[in-house]
């Protein structure tokens, strides 16, 4: 009987082991799975991180995301990070496993927070399809975590944080509330913001300098600071993050942090320790029971140094929101401060007198029964809003209230310093551009405060600084050559009506191929030193990375891609082959033993490919020049200005040096004359009509006046031809206004010829 009874213990025995040895089997590889959303917490804290610091770095203290937005990727990152407030089938009854589930939704919570501004630039499709995706995240999230706290799987006797679990999770369903509500006034707010933008376009484009012997480099940088400023503040991003929902979720965000670190301190209270998950050796300590094991102190010390890190974005969204609150004048009347505007319930509005029509119900009834459902769900909506709204406002003004005195004392003491300053410094300089009005350019909502002047000062540091900056980087090689030239002769010069065409009709002339060409021919020149053929390449190359953006701005540019293209093609074989085509022309320079010789071989080239093709294209779209092949256009061009030179110089006996440097000129001119038009090419890149890539392209409009600054103030001494505003960009029109005005240079040409 003993004899049975200890061979049952021991199968029992055994199949216990074997057991054992299975679920420890099975669970191995979720230690490994702690590690991967410990991996995806990091990278998510160093977005976050990388868009406060760039808020610092830029004095942006809305902080717009930048690195952390709510897309795809976002929500991928988000759903590995959530793994452990989700799952319900491993045990998790240590201190660092329940520590852990409340570091992941206090982590969830901080992010909503950063990512409320991102959905500003969205457009509606997006905006509908990332809010879902996130409120199925956040539902999943709160429903798993309110089964564990049903079931006691949180609530243990180690631990008792289910307080800060409800809390966090109240706080959580709050900011997607406010997340959703406050995506509903974001297509509005847009539309709005476009109307006073395109308004202000038309202000800023008619207005003239104020002071008569203002330059023009210091009339452009007023009006990029004007469109830098109109940029920024009619971003949806900064107009969602100065919001007063957003302000809100600031003060929530702080909420959660502090909840998180009041539940580390009572549980490092409780075990009368060190915080283990600062401290090595307690990596392997028994508080976490789970099959996660260590991996789960390494998620709770990112995700905790995640919510902090994550929590300086939404609090100084919170704290600017009230510093520009307390700036303004106290008023007495907070029926105004409360009052709700129309563009936050507006989209409701307009969706309720939408009608149902696509639903083909024949049943008058059931037709009623929906219209009057769909009607209750969006008043429901529209009184949530307002009270969203109302709430949001509350909480930002018990905040001024709170924040006025001390404010104010910082001012008045900051205020008393720079009195001190100003009387010991006497004389100097006033910060640039803080003369200009430049309150009348922000572009604000309905119930918006002014800029305090602080901030409108820092944007136009902000503008001063990138030229600077941008000053830098000016064209060295560039200016070098400009100052070879001393007028327009060359655009003339380089094309001459004598050389016989080879078709009925010829292209019409773009900035960038006579420079190419002309760049060809000089390099194929024998006996010409590498270092000065080199320095010419530079230039040219320097050149050319204006000459494009301006011939960018011609009105038919669609129909001149061919043109565009084939100066493109040309000067990248030059450039980085020392190719015309397919011909090496450092192995012209080398055979060849006059110039006259290599220019006639160019020309015979560029003759034989233009010939070829004319013969085998029949009378069609093909036909037409501005259809041509890229190749076919720059041999055309190659062979026009090889010609205009043989006959300019024919009965010349000029050096290579000689005729190189008369080249070189010739190129200054073009590219001077090209040049002129730079003011106009800032001006149209400060204004941008897509509403998200306004800032970039302000600031590259900020970025080319820097670099230009130098040969702006050049260009501004020369006498420019009568030309109308429409035709200054077209080099056709050039040539033929200075051969009208200056008839000498075209007859010159031809006596030369």
């Amino acid at each position: 009987m003993d004899t049975n009874q200890d061979e049952s213990f021991e199968d029992c025995f055994d199949l216990f082991s074997a057991k054992l040895n299975e679920e420890k089997t099975f669970g191995a590889p979720m230690l490994w799975i702690g590690i991967y959303v410990a991996a995806v917490s990091l990278v998510c804290s160093l977005a976050m991180a990388a868009d406060a610091y760039q808020g610092f770095r830029q004095r942006k203290l809305w902080f717009p995301s930048k690195f952390f937005g709510l897309n795809a990727a976002s929500l991928t990152l988000l759903a590995v990070a959530m793994k452990l407030p989700v799952d319900l089938s491993s045990p998790m009854g240590g201190s660092a496993d329940q520590l852990a589930k409340l570091s992941s939704t206090a982590f969830m919570c901080t992010i909503i927070g950063n990512l409320m501004p991102s959905i500003g630039p969205m457009d509606n499709r997006d905006i509908l399809l990332n809010v879902i995706a996130v409120s199925i995240l956040v539902i999943t999230i709160l429903v798993n975590v309110c089964i564990q706290l049903k079931t006691g799987e949180i609530n243990t006797y180690k631990t008792y944080i289910a307080k800060e679990h409800v809390v966090v999770m109240f706080f959580m369903l709050l900011l997607l509330v406010i997340l959703s509500f406050s995506a509903l006034a974001v297509p509005i707010s847009k539309r709005i913001l476009e109307v006073k933008y395109r308004d202000m376009h038309k202000t800023v484009s008619t207005e003239e300098p104020k002071e008569s012997n203002k330059s023009s480099v210091d009339f452009l940088k007023d009006v990029v600071r004007k469109y830098w400023l109109m940029a920024e503040t009619g971003s949806p991003q900064f107009v969602m993050a100065c919001s007063a929902t957003s302000t809100t979720s600031g003060v929530i965000c702080l909420m959660v942090a502090i909840s998180l670190v009041e539940a580390e301190v009572r549980i490092w209270l409780y075990i009368q320790r060190p915080p283990y998950f600062l401290v090595a050796p307690y990596f392997q300590a028994p508080d976490s029971t789970s099959d996660y094991g260590w991996s789960t102190v390494f998620i709770v010390w990112i995700q905790s140094i995640g919510v902090i890190v994550g929590t300086i974005a939404p609090a100084f969204r919170w704290f600017t929101a009230v510093s520009f609150k307390c700036s303004k004048k106290e008023s007495n009347n907070y029926r105004n401060e409360l009052k709700v505007e129309g563009y936050w319930i507006q989209p409701l509005a307009e969706w309720k007198e939408i009608p149902l029509l696509p639903l083909r119900i024949r049943n008058r009834k059931c037709r009623k029964l929906i219209q009057n459902a769909k009607n209750l769900i969006l008043n429901f909506c529209t009184r949530v809003q307002v009270l969203i709204v109302v709430a949001s406002k509350t909480v930002c003004l018990i905040s001024v209230f709170v924040a006025r005195p001390i404010l104010s004392g910082l001012d008045y003491c900051k205020r008393l310093q720079e009195k001190v300053t100003r009387n010991s410094t006497k004389g100097s300089d006033t910060e640039p551009g803080v003369e200009l009005d430049l309150n009348r350019y922000v572009l604000r909502l309905e119930g918006e405060v002014d800029l305090p002047e602080r901030i409108l000062k820092n944007i136009s540091v902000a503008v001063d600084r990138s030229i600077q900056k941008a000053k830098r980087q000016q064209p060295e090689k560039l200016m070098e050559l400009l100052e070879k030239s001393s007028g327009f002769k060359g655009i003339v010069e380089f094309d001459s009506n004598q050389v016989p065409s080879l078709h009925s009709e010829e292209p019409p002339n773009t900035w960038n191929l006579p420079v190419v060409t002309l760049t060809s021919i000089a390099i194929s020149f024998p006996n010409i030193k590498s270092h000065i053929a080199d320095s010419l390449l530079c230039s040219v190359n320097e050149g050319l990375s204006y000459a494009s953006l301006i011939d960018q701005t011609l009105e038919n540019i669609e129909d001149w891609i061919n043109l565009k293209d084939a100066a493109n093609f040309v000067w990248v074989r030059v450039e980085l082959y020392r190719k015309w085509l397919d011909e090496d022309l450092q192995r012209i320079a080398l055979k060849g033993k006059t110039w006259r010789e290599n220019l006639q071989r160019l020309a015979d080239i560029a003759k034989d490919c233009v010939m070829e093709f004319l013969s085998d294209v029949n009378r069609g779209p093909e036909h037409e020049p501005l259809n041509w092949p890229v190749k076919v256009i720059a041999a055309n061009s190659m062979y026009r200005i090889s010609q205009t030179l043989l006959l300019q110089h024919q009965d010349n006996h000029q050096s290579n040096e000689e005729l190189f440097e008369q080249l070189s000129v010739m190129i200054a001119d073009i590219l001077c004359a090209c040049l002129t038009n730079l003011p106009g090419v800032i001006s149209r890149k400060c204004f941008c009509n897509a509403i998200d890539k306004r800032e970039e392209s302000v600031r590259l409009a900020a970025r080319l006046l820097g670099e230009t600054e130098a040969i702006l103030n050049t260009l501004q001494q020369r006498e420019l031809p009568p030309l109308d505003p429409n035709q200054v960009a077209y080099i056709d029109e050039w040539r033929t206004s200075i051969k009208l005005t200056n008839p000498s240079a075209s007859r010159a040409s031809k006596l030369e010829a």
